[in-house]
C-alpha cells in the first residue's frame, strides 16, 4: 500500500501521457425520448438494456430502424435492408446507415474483433493496418486473399482507392479527433465516417459490450450478444472464485519503460487496473488520477518515482502494446537496470502481455483468467495473453 506521502510526490510529479481528445462527451442523454426528439416521423418503441456500457444507446422504433447514439455526440440512424423511412425527414447531423454495412474501410484496428465476433468479417473492405500489422488471424488471412486491402493508415487515408471501392462506412477511433480535416475530406466524398468510443468505458465488460452496437450495424444481433455473453461468463466465475479471499492481495505493477528511461503507468480509473482487482490483486498506484477527470489512460512518471513504490510490487506485468515484447528478465533490466533488486525480479514474478492483446477486443474476460492463474500460481502454459519473462 502507497503511504499518503508517496501518492502525493507521485501526483506531483507526474506529465501527461497519451489519449485525450477535442470532442470527448460528457455522456448521454439518459431520455431515449429526448435522443429520438429530432426523428418525429418515427415511432419508438424500446431500447437495448446495455448491462455495462454507458457511451451509446440503441434506440429501435417500430418501423425498422435503429438510432445509435454516441457519448461524441455523434447519432446514426441504422436502416436494416429491405426497410424504409417512410419520407422521414432526418436532419443533417444524423447520419443514416444501411445494415449490414458493406465495404467498410477499418481504420480503429480496436474494432476489428468485434466484426470478427459478429461473424461479419465480410463487411470489412479496407484496412488501415498491413498484414504484417494484424495480430488476429482471421483479419491477416483476408489481407492475404485480397478480400481485404490497405487502404492507407488512418492520418492518411487513400481517398482514391475508398471512393473507386464504393466505402460504404470508416470506422475511426477517438484519435481521429486529432485530425478532423481528415473525417471532413471522408464526409465531402461521402463516405460516412463512424468514432467508436469504447476505449472511453471504464470497465472491460463496458468495452466488450460494444460488440452489440456492431451486431445491429452488421445486421448480426444474435451473434453479437452470444459473443458477448459468453466472455461475461469469465468475469462472474472469477468473481464467485474471489469469495471469501484473504483481505491482503497481492500487488500488480503494470507499466511500460520508454527509451528515455521513463515509465508509462495506467491511471486508477482505467480498465486495467480494474481488471487486475477483479482477479484478486492489487493495482501498485491505486489513487492515481481517481479525483480527475480525464479521458487519458495513462500517466508518465520518472524511473526514480516508479521504483520507489514498484520496490515492494508482487508481480510486475510489461506492458508490450507501447514499446514491444520482452522475452526475459535481463531485457527489462538493460532498459531499467534500477529493478533489479525489485521484489517481483527476485522472486521472477515478471511477466509480459503478447502483442495481440490490445487488438483481441473481444478477450477481455480471457485476460482476467490469466491475471487469476498468475496471482493464483498456477500453470503458466495455461495463459493466452500473458507469459513469464525467462530469467
Amino acid at each position: 500500500m502507497l503511504s499518503a506521502l508517496l501518492i502525493l510526490a507521485l501526483l506531483l510529479g507526474l506529465s501527461a501521457c497519451g489519449g485525450g481528445s477535442g470532442s470527448s462527451g460528457d455522456g448521454l442523454e439518459a431520455d431515449p425520448q429526448k435522443r429520438c426528439a429530432a426523428l418525429s416521423g418515427l415511432t419508438y418503441d424500446h431500447s437495448m438494456e446495455l448491462s455495462y456500457a454507458t457511451q451509446f444507446a440503441a434506440d429501435y422504433f417500430k418501423e425498422g430502424p435503429c438510432l445509435l447514439t454516441v457519448a461524441d455526440g455523434r447519432q446514426y440512424l441504422v436502416v436494416p435492408d429491405g426497410g424504409a423511412l417512410n419520407g422521414t425527414d432526418v436532419p443533417a447531423d444524423i447520419t443514416v446507415l444501411n445494415a449490414p454495412v458493406r465495404d467498410v474501410y477499418l481504420a480503429g484496428s480496436a474494432s476489428m474483433d468485434y466484426f470478427v465476433h459478429c461473424g461479419a468479417l465480410s463487411s470489412v473492405a479496407f484496412s488501415a493496418l498491413r498484414q504484417a500489422d494484424w495480430k488476429l488471424p482471421d483479419a491477416a488471412a483476408a489481407m492475404e486473399d485480397g478480400a481485404i486491402r490497405y487502404a492507407g493508415k488512418y492520418s492518411a487515408p487513400d481517398y482514391e482507392l475508398l471512393t473507386t471501392g464504393n466505402c460504404g462506412l470508416a470506422v475511426e477511433n477517438t484519435m481521429i479527433y486529432h485530425s478532423p480535416a481528415i473525417i471532413e475530406k471522408l464526409e465531402e466524398l461521402s463516405v460516412p465516417v463512424f468514432i467508436d468510443c469504447s476505449s472511453r468505458e471504464k470497465t472491460p465488460e463496458g468495452r466488450m459490450e460494444w460488440v452489440r452496437l456492431y451486431g445491429v450495424l452488421t445486421g448480426q444481433e444474435k451473434a453479437a450478444e452470444k459473443a458477448f455473453r459468453a466472455q461475461e461468463k469469465e468475469f462472474r466465475a472469477l468473481e464467485k472464485e474471489q469469495t471469501g479471499r484473504e483481505s491482503d492481495p497481492p500487488v500488480v505493477a503494470f507499466f511500460s519503460v520508454k527509451a528515455n528511461g521513463t515509465v508509462t503507468v495506467r491511471r486508477s480509473t482505467d480498465y486495467i487496473p480494474y481488471m487486475i482487482g477483479l482477479a484478486g490483486g492489487q493495482y501498485l498506484f491505486e489513487d492515481l488520477g481517481a479525483d480527475e477527470d480525464s479521458t487519458r489512460a495513462t500517466e508518465t512518471v520518472s524511473m526514480e518515482t516508479f521504483y520507489a513504490a514498484a520496490k515492494d510490487a508482487d508481480y510486475f506485468i510489461y506492458n508490450s502494446t507501447i514499446e514491444g515484447e520482452r522475452q526475459s528478465i535481463a531485457q527489462l533490466l538493460k532498459d531499467a537496470p534500477v529493478l533489479a533488486d525489485c521484489k517481483a525480479v527476485r522472486d521472477g514474478n515478471v511477466y509480459c502481455t503478447t502483442a495481440d492483446l490490445y487488438q483481441n477486443s473481444m478477450g477481455q474476460g480471457t485476460f482476467v483468467r490469466d491475471l487469476w492463474l498468475m496471482l493464483n500460481g498456477e500453470d503458466d502454459t495455461g495463459m493466452t495473453y500473458l507469459f513469464r519473462l525467462a530469467s
